[in-house]
Parts: structure tokens; C-alpha cells; sequence
């Protein structure tokens, strides 16, 4: 029986992995995404096109892109060891990882909320006073709010999953930077079918669990909203 036990580490990595960069995606993709739906400039369509490059390029390939920017030789990596601080091969790339591929689905969310909120509402707003930072906070995120919840669902469900970036950047190092993907995948490879599904049932339910609870909240504000 024991044999067979569960291994909690995978799991809570991979949550703490995917919490981690939600965080750090919605800080960088609301700002950034408020200002492409309202502004128009030079070259607006080449950085959208490379914001949202991850979405179709293999995980693979971004895992091959960060590690040659991370990695002991990259721009970046070399900047890092000059600091002491190692990236690679630790849990924090597979936070890297998880970001990137993580931050077009809520870019793309944030974008299209921003865009379906009346631009005279925002202007009303201002014209009673209100700063910009007052007129995002107090009218632009609660009407744009249930577009980045699905942003935000999306992104988590996406940096749970992450398999083959972080395979690139971190490895599958058992107890350190293992996620939940990559004990699944290993547990299949060397035969242990248990492990596999047990991982597989838990991952499902919970991801089953976030989505419900994201489907019945949409539900009530739309219901509210309708009143």
C-alpha cells in the first residue's frame, strides 16, 4: 500500500508554480493590455504579434529560447551568476516557464474585457474628477472583471499544465522542480501506471473543481447584472 503512496510534492509545486505566475502574469498583462486598447502607435502590431507568439509556437521551442537566454551562457543567465543566482534547473524556471506560455492567454483575456467597456463611462469618470488610476480601478476593472476571471482560469489551467518549457529549463529533478505534468509523464515511461493515474485524478478534479466554481460565479453576476 505504501508503495503506491502518493507523492504530494508534484502537486503542491505545480499549484505553488501556478500561483506564482498568475501573480506576476496579471501584474504584467492588465497594465500592458489596458494600454493596447486604448492606444494606437508605431509598431503596436509587430509587439502584439510577439506577445502572443507562445501561443502557437511548441513549448518546446520557448523552452529552448529561455534556456538560451537563462542559461549559464544566455544574456540574462550570465548576468544572473554574476549575482550568485541560479535560475536554471530550479523551481523558480519552472515559474519562468509557466509565465510565458501563461501570459498571452491573459494578455488576450484582459485585451478583449478592456475593449468591451463603454470608453463613456471612463469619460464620465473624468470629467467628475477622477484620475486615471481612480477611473481604472473604480470603472474600467468591475465592468471588464468577469473577461479577466476567464483570463485568469485560463492562465492558471495553462501554468498547471505547462509540460515541455519547463522540461527545457528545469528538468525533472524528483522533490525540486518535478511538477505534476512531468511525474505523470516519467511515471508512465518507467511503468508505474498507479502513480500516473492517481496524479491524473487529482489534477482532473481539481481543475474540474476551479472551472465550476469559475462557470456558477459567471452565472450569479450575469443573473445579477440582468436584474
Amino acid at each position: 500500500m505504501l508503495e503506491h503512496a502518493v507523492d504530494w510534492h508534484p502537486v503542491l509545486l505545480s499549484l505553488r508554480v501556478a500561483l506564482i505566475a498568475v501573480i506576476v502574469v496579471v501584474g504584467l498583462a492588465l497594465p500592458l493590455a489596458r494600454l493596447f486598447a486604448r492606444r494606437e502607435f508605431f509598431g503596436k502590431d509587430v509587439l502584439e504579434a510577439a506577445i502572443t507568439l507562445p501561443l502557437v509556437l511548441p513549448p518546446s521551442v520557448i523552452g529552448y529560447g529561455l534556456l538560451m537566454l537563462v542559461g549559464k551562457n544566455g544574456v540574462i543567465g550570465q548576468f544572473l551568476d554574476s549575482l550568485g543566482i541560479t535560475l536554471v534547473f530550479t523551481w523558480w524556471a519552472a515559474v519562468l516557464a509557466s509565465t510565458v506560455v501563461a501570459f498571452p492567454l491573459m494578455y488576450q483575456s484582459a485585451m478583449a474585457a478592456f475593449k468591451s467597456v463603454d470608453v463613456n463611462y471612463e469619460k464620465a469618470a473624468r470629467t467628475l474628477g477622477a484620475g486615471e488610476t481612480r477611473v481604472f480601478l473604480t470603472v474600467t476593472l468591475p465592468l471588464a472583471w468577469p473577461g479577466i476571471l476567464a483570463g485568469l482560469v485560463l492562465s492558471f489551467a495553462r501554468a498547471l499544465g505547462e509540460f515541455g518549457a519547463t522540461l527545457m529549463v528545469a528538468g525533472n529533478i524528483p522533490g525540486q522542480t518535478q511538477t505534476v505534468p512531468l511525474a505523470i509523464y516519467f511515471a508512465v515511461e518507467s511503468g508505474d501506471n498507479v502513480t500516473a493515474g492517481r496524479l491524473v485524478a487529482i489534477i482532473t478534479v481539481f481543475s474540474f473543481a476551479v472551472v465550476f466554481w469559475v462557470n456558477r460565479w459567471a452565472k450569479r453576476h450575469n443573473r445579477r447584472d440582468g436584474e
